[in-house]
């Protein structure tokens, strides 16, 4: 039976997006088939399905998610009645219906319809749906008594109305009187209400919605300046000392075309982060000479400068009547969205009363998603030395605008500063540290000169190597300072784990470093390793690499059922290669006779069914192994790359595993995506650390201090 989620509010301007991606979020969690239902619609786009749609991957076909639009439904229910309407869209909401495990209902907007009593229709339309409701009340611009008096009518009008209200939601209330009301709340309502704070940076206009909406023309600008929010207004009419002062860290410069002194000094104070704004907007169709666009493009690259035809006044009217959106094209307000849902509602709790079936499939968003949550969970601070690398920036907004970690970038600060300036990025939450300054350096160099003495390292010496910003993190975290780092993006495999194999060294039961990729399939997440660090591993190393990687595996979720791969399977073969493969596999079962394993086998008579029926009918690990051990690197890094690159999985990794504290390597081609998963990864790895798990151990050469780029 198909469980649906109808999320609908009492009146206009309850910021009710925020809840719908946010519940949104909380399904895919749980659920690999979740559909979208719109009973009415209005003309033109529909900003939230089509971020939906992008966000979370959705194959549906936008034509079954709308009911009808509003002009229809009104001469419907006009003619024939609210019974007739009510059939009709109840008929289309099942086509959608029988298609997905879950669906989420949007529910009307209560903005220009004519619909004599709108809540009566959601809440019967939600009843006809066989849908528990969730109440969005708004609460900005109002008084503590007011939200709390609107949120227990609008409780008792859905519940009256037989719905099934599984929690309230109070959005947009007054930061200040965010707790107060939630503890009134608590015991006045007899099923959860969460009470959600207004955020100005989620009403704040993006500056391309600014130019769109006042046809305004683009002169300068990246597409990331133009995704900056224009959290304030500052109109230019002073002089230039007097406006510098006035300017506000977010702010949209608006002043005539014709001041070009107050077009550079604005820029001038955004290149210096004193402070950073938005962009500028010039009045009157003025466009300064290319002299001054010149200048002013090497003062501040990517920031915005938009020409608008209207003069200053009437340009201020449509700017303080603009209100941001959620939509595809905003990917950074989604993001604080999601943080600030996940911050105030219980979200595992919210889950818990869906109680939407869960699926048997492990999809790569569901990965995703549990990654963040477990992050989340228990927050960690994680160093990232590339802290001047655009795509670490945008990573490090993402998780701090989700809480998913505490974050210390390294690098110059005023060039981290710059940066991210530039790219209209906020690192309030953030630890900047530059290790040439830092008074760090000396307590670092004389901890890496006892450490490495024996290789002949003096202090003097250990006080240049720390300066590096790889050596600087792995210290960190050492120190305790950090509880893990991810770097690679500009630096190779090589330079980001040699300070750790120098300074965090190898767990006790642990022979050498290693590596994993969890590889995300459309319906399955599998473990390859290692496909990153160790060359030509012999068969003891092998056997360390096997349980190692079944131990990451348990970790992140992934029941293991490990694969020693070969090109042969069972007996059929021999030969030295196929000899290593079958000894690291009785190893395995020497030391840990609890783990499932089979070796040596073919990758297709792991994974496949039908060919492990043929080739291996007797084994519980055959045909649906989930960690998949390599005989050596050259085949490791080949394989995954081609299930990377053919079958369009997404691999997340590689993970090293062994050390005594986690650091992990980025590819030099990482996505911002990727580095957002790795951070998570590294951060989990730093929670709750177990004991170690004893089991015999066979002597084996040293750690390997072999490293190859990717």
């Amino acid at each position: 039976m198909t469980r649906s989620v109808y999320v609908t509010g009492i009146d206009r301007g309850d910021g009710r997006q925020v809840v719908e991606l946010g519940v949104m979020e909380l399904l895919t969690r749980q659920v690999d088939r979740v559909g979208v239902f719109r009973p009415l619609v209005h003309d033109g786009p529909d900003r939230l399905f089509e971020l939906l749609r992008a966000r979370y991957r959705l194959s549906q076909d936008p034509a079954t998610v709308y009911g009808m639009d509003y002009h229809e439904a009104s001469a419907l229910q006009a003619e024939q009645g609210t019974d007739e309407l009510v059939s009709t869209l109840v008929d289309r909401f099942h086509l959608v219906a029988r298609d997905y495990d879950v669906v989420l209902v949007l529910g009307t907007d209560f903005a220009d319809t004519q619909f004599p009593d709108e809540l009566a229709l959601n809440a019967r339309l939600a009843n006809e749906f066989g849908a528990s409701v969730i109440p969005v009340v708004g609460g900005r611009k109002q008084t503590a008594e007011s939200v709390l008096a609107e949120t227990r009518n609008a409780y008792r009008a859905y519940d009256g109305l037989g719905c099934d209200v599984l929690a309230m939601v109070t959005n947009r209330v007054a930061r200040e009187d965010r707790d107060e009301i939630a503890q009134r709340l608590t015991t006045r309502l007899p099923v959860p209400c969460y009470v959600v704070p207004d955020e100005p940076a989620l009403s704040a206009p993006t500056v391309a919605q600014i130019t769109h909406a006042l046809g305004g023309k683009v002169l300068l600008g990246d597409d990331s300046g133009l995704a900056r929010d224009a959290l304030d207004f500052v109109f230019g009419g002073a002089m230039l000392p007097n406006f510098l002062k006035a300017l506000t860290p977010g702010c949209l410069v608006v002043t005539p075309g014709d001041r070009a002194d107050l077009v550079i000094g604005a820029l001038a104070a955004h290149s210096a982060g004193t402070p950073p704004i938005a962009g500028v907007l010039l009045t009157l169709n003025e466009v300064p000479s290319h002299g001054i666009l010149t200048l002013a493009a090497r003062l501040a690259p990517g920031t915005p400068v938009v020409s608008v035809p209207g003069t200053s006044f009437p340009t201020a009217a449509e700017l303080f009547s603009l209100e941001g959106k959620l939509n595809a094209a905003t990917p950074r307000k989604a993001e604080t969205a999601l943080g600030l849902f996940e911050r105030y509602v219980d979200t595992g709790d919210l889950l818990k009363r869906v109680s939407a079936p869960s699926s048997d499939r492990l999809t790569p968003m569901m990965f995703e998603h549990t990654l963040l949550e477990r992050a989340r969970s228990d927050k960690r601070r994680i160093v990232l030395p590339e802290g001047t690398e655009p795509r670490v920036l945008h990573a490090a907004e993402v998780l701090l605008r989700r809480g998913v970690c505490e974050l210390t970038l390294l690098g110059p600060e005023d060039q981290i500063r710059k940066k991210a300036a530039d790219l209209g990025i906020d690192l309030t939450a953030a630890q900047l540290i530059d290790p040439t300054t830092s008074e760090l350096r000396d307590r670092f160099a004389e901890k890496y000169a006892q450490l490495r003495a024996h290789k002949g390292v003096t202090v003097e010496l250990a006080y240049d190597v720390v300066a590096d910003v790889n050596y600087f993190g792995t210290l960190m975290v050492q120190e305790g300072l950090a509880d893990g780092m991810v770097s690679g993006a500009v630096h190779s495999t090589a330079a980001t784990i040699r300070p750790a194999f120098e300074i965090i060294k190898t767990k006790p039961d642990a022979d050498i470093v290693s590596s994993v990729f969890f590889m995300c399939l459309a319906d399955k997440v599998l473990v390859y390793g290692d496909c990153a660090v160790n060359p030509d591993p012999n068969a003891e190393q092998l056997a360390d690499i096997a349980i190692q990687s079944a131990a990451t595996a348990e970790q992140f979720g992934v029941a293991a059922r490990i694969a020693m791969l070969s090109y042969s399977t069972g007996t059929s073969g021999s030969g030295a290669d196929v000899d290593k493969v079958r000894e690291a596999t009785e190893l395995v079962r020497l030391r840990r006779a609890d783990l499932r394993i089979e070796g040596p086998i073919q990758y297709d008579a792991a994974v496949e069914p039908s060919v492990a029926a043929t080739k291996m009918p007797e084994s519980e690990v055959a045909g649906q192994a989930s960690v998949l051990i390599f005989p050596d690197l050259n085949t490791g890094n080949n394989t995954y790359k081609a299930v990377q690159r053919s079958a369009g999985a997404i691999a997340v990794g590689p993970v090293l595993q062994g050390l005594r504290k986690p650091v992990n390597d980025l590819s030099r081609g990482a996505l911002v995506s990727d580095i957002v998963n790795t951070v998570a990864i590294t951060a989990i790895q730093a929670q709750h650390p177990k004991t170690p798990a004893q089991h015999l151990k066979t002597p084996a050469q040293s750690p390997t201090e072999k490293a190859t780029s990717q």
